[in-house]
């Protein structure tokens, strides 16, 4: 029998005691909880705890239940889901606690008199039909939203404790929806398209309190966002030049935001309350029956054994796990708690490990099969087969990792790191005998998604038999088949804890994305997609006509530089848009707002999806907001910034691929030639390992500033299409790296021959 404790976790390996472990995860859940607010939960107790693990617990079922067997009406579905998301958003989420008091009061008062400005417009706009009793109430109402949203201390609420509060927050929070629920037939079927004041009303608290959801889960930049975008609704006609438009007043906003699926309840809360909840629960319960585990002892028997292999590993199983996580930043702390300090013991310095794990964990992001469940987003806004998404992401996440694995094997290399010890790999038939069952839910999934099933369905099946299967090894071990273990058994409260962790990992992701309905629909209702799209091709017009006149020999055409320049904006607009907001709100905002300036540009419509998605992600390591490396730096003990700086050039990857693919189309498979394909593959792969090598500054052996400039300039130009661009690249590279490779082999022949 092989000795389980020579085999235990790899991350066991980094303490020596029962009583350190519990320490170090009691450090990881508070690294977790101060930077990716989606999972800073309350520590609730008593009748409170109950109910809302109840209402979770409601949520997650009713969720298995309507994809195993048939969703409900659009609409329907869309505000049960959000009835109880919101209801919950205030009572599991504590409020943000005041830290910069200027800025967060600035923050309170500028949303207290949003509120109070909308709830003029509605009482001005009905003045006729509201007496003034009902409009001292709604004011008197909105009053205490309005209180609510500004940090005063004696609200409190900062805590696990709730405030007083949270339960009438909790209340109007559910209460919008569930309206909309009760009186169904009278808003949507009898009466549709003539609204009466009782919708108005409910219409303005449901804005109000999907922007203050979103304020406490996410803090201020998204519901600034939203609150800004209606404001541009309401001002247009004052505004000037390509900005100005006809001007909406509250009732056309709230009959287009709340009354229909254009808003609050359109196509974002739709993808989360149809695909990415259900995959956001199948990642918690994988997790509990012991996937991740797996995930991390193939990766370290795949990648560990070679020179600095804690980095590799961590590489390989951020990304394996990345695919069914929904968070780069949980994903960071998840993995990097026992990566992180093995990298470091490896000799590793503490800034290059953080930044390791974080650039890591976004890439799974963008690795099928499932990518974080945006490739189902990708699919309901595209039109485009499952199937198709997950081939098209196949080059693009194989160059992220190429860029990364490169940067880790020659860091390693700089600095004289070996693998991992023998003792410490697991060995393969041991992962497989105790770990196989484990596969069964993800491949059945995966299949279900190829052969066109519905991803809710698939994601349904995947929970049932990530269940079912969790009792495979005490069943072969009570038939004495194989050993006895029942130490990942979905018991009846591992499955109960499951539900509740599962809806309210997904909390957030909801209220997000209810926010995101306002942009989406104030886009719709002003037409501000396409001004934004005719200003960013304009720019772009006129600084690639100035760059193609300066370069020499006709090197760069107006048409290629003025795609590369309408590249670099919208690159910019999503890395600032995607500052703090989870991938998919994040994809969805980018795609309706950048995506139709690509598509001017002449960018095929995937690939332009695809390169605002691949920017959404990069925000996670990209400073000054990089969640992703800020957490990983906390686990590392490294400086934050200079982690995020770190991790964004190890991400590069996924920095030049889009750039690499608009170009070649061939890469995502769009007009497929061999040719371009073939070029585009071989620039690429050369490129990136010439831009590593300059990062690294290591090459066998030291690369010194006059390569490091000549790499990185060579490096940028391999991206291009054009085989001139790519040839002068190519040539500046190899002047570089030949010298260095054919120079270290002769160096170790001569050795050797004398030796």
């Amino acid at each position: 029998m092989i000795d389980d404790k020579k085999h235990r976790d790899v991350g066991s390996l980094t303490q020596d005691s029962d009583g350190e472990q519990l320490l170090y995860d009691v450090q990881i859940e508070t690294i977790v909880k101060k930077y990716d607010a989606e999972s800073n939960f309350r520590d609730l107790g008593g009748i409170t705890a109950k109910i809302t693990g109840g209402l979770c617990i409601i949520l997650s079922l009713f969720h298995i239940y309507t994809a195993g067997f048939g969703l409900l009406n659009e609409v329907t579905h869309r505000t049960v889901h959000l009835t109880l998301v919101l209801g919950l958003v205030f009572l599991v989420f504590p409020r943000q606690s005041p830290k910069k008091k200027i800025t967060d009061w600035g923050f309170g008062l500028c949303f207290a008199g949003f509120y109070l400005f909308l709830a003029w417009q509605l009482t001005n706009r009905f003045s006729d039909q509201m007496p003034l009793l009902g409009k001292v109430a709604l004011m008197v109402l909105i009053l205490f939203f309005a209180i609510t949203a500004l940090p005063l201390r004696q609200l409190k609420g900062e805590g696990d404790a709730l405030s007083f509060v949270d339960w009438p927050l909790a209340i109007a929070g559910g209460g919008f929806s569930l309206y909309l629920i009760v009186f169904f037939e009278n808003i949507f079927i009898t009466n549709i398209g003539f609204p009466v004041l009782p919708d108005y009303i409910m219409g303005l608290i449901a804005i109000i309190m999907v922007t203050e959801a979103c304020r406490r889960v996410m803090g201020n930049t998204l519901p600034t966002i939203g609150a800004v975008s209606l404001l541009y609704a309401v001002v247009g006609p004052w505004l000037p030049g390509v900005l100005a438009h006809r001007g909406y007043d509250i009732v056309r906003i709230v009959e287009h935001l709340y009354l229909g699926t254009e808003g609050i309840y359109g196509v974002a809360v739709g993808v989360v309350a149809t695909y990415v909840f259900h995959f956001v629960l199948f990642g918690v319960m994988a997790q509990a029956s012991g996937l991740g585990q797996l995930f991390i002892d193939l990766a370290t028997i795949l990648a560990g054994k070679y020179s600095g292999g804690p980095a590799k590993v961590s590489v390989v199983s951020s990304g394996f796990f990345g695919m069914i996580s929904g968070s780069p930043i949980a994903n960071t702390a998840t993995t990097g708690s026992f990566t992180i300090p093995m990298m470091k013991k490896n000799g590793f310095t503490p800034t290059f490990a953080s930044a390791v794990e974080a650039s890591a964990s976004c890439g799974g992001q963008v690795t099928p099969p499932i990518m974080g469940a945006s490739a189902f987003v990708m699919t309901e806004m595209l039109g485009v087969p499952y199937n198709e998404i997950i081939l098209i992401a196949i080059i693009p996440a194989l160059f992220h990792y190429l860029a990364i694995f490169s940067m880790v094997h020659l860091e390693a290399k700089r600095l004289g790191l070996k693998g991992m010890a023998k003792e410490q790999i697991p060995q393969i038939m041991y992962v497989i005998k105790r770990s196989w069952h484990l596969m069964i839910p993800l491949t059945v999934m995966v299949t279900l998604l190829l052969m066109q099933f519905t991803p809710y369905l698939a994601a349904f099946w995947g929970i049932i038999l990530t269940i079912v299967c969790s009792y495979i090894p005490y069943i072969t071990g009570k038939l004495g088949i194989g050993d006895l273990d029942d130490s990942q058994i979905m018991t009846p409260k591992r499955i109960v804890k499951g539900l509740d962790d599962g809806a309210r990992y997904a909390l957030a992701i909801g209220a997000a994305c209810a926010c995101v309905g306002f942009i989406l629909g104030v886009l719709t209702l002003t037409g501000m997609g396409f001004k934004f799209s005719g200003a960013v091709l304009d720019i772009a017009s006129s600084a690639g006509m100035f760059f193609s006149n300066i370069v020499p020999f006709g090197l760069i055409t107006a048409q290629t530089s003025t795609l590369f320049f309408g590249l670099i904006m919208v690159a910019i607009a999503c890395i600032i848009m995607g500052a703090g907001i989870p991938t998919t709100p994040c994809y969805i905002i980018l795609a309706s707002i950048a995506g139709p300036a690509l598509s001017d540009l002449g960018v095929p419509l995937i690939a332009t999806h695809f390169f605002v998605f691949y920017y959404g992600v990069l925000a996670d390591v990209t400073p000054p907001v990089a969640l992703a490396a800020y957490a990983g730096a906390g686990i590392g003990g490294a400086d934050p910034m200079r982690t995020g700086v770190t991790a964004f050039r190890l991400s590069m990857g996924k920095a030049l691929v889009p750039f690499m693919f608009v170009y070649a189309p061939s890469m995502l498979f769009i007009d497929f030639s061999w040719a371009e394909f073939s070029l585009a593959m071989i620039s690429g792969i050369v490129g990136i390992i010439s831009l590593s090598a300059a990062y690294i500054g290591y090459f066998k052996t030291k690369i010194h500033l006059s390569g490091k400039i000549l790499l990185t300039v060579g490096g940028l130009l391999l991206v291009s299409s054009k085989l001139s661009v790519i040839l002068v690249g190519t040539i500046l590279v190899l002047i570089v790296l030949l010298p260095k490779y054919f120079g270290t082999g002769s160096l170790r022949s001569i050795k050797a021959g004398s030796g």
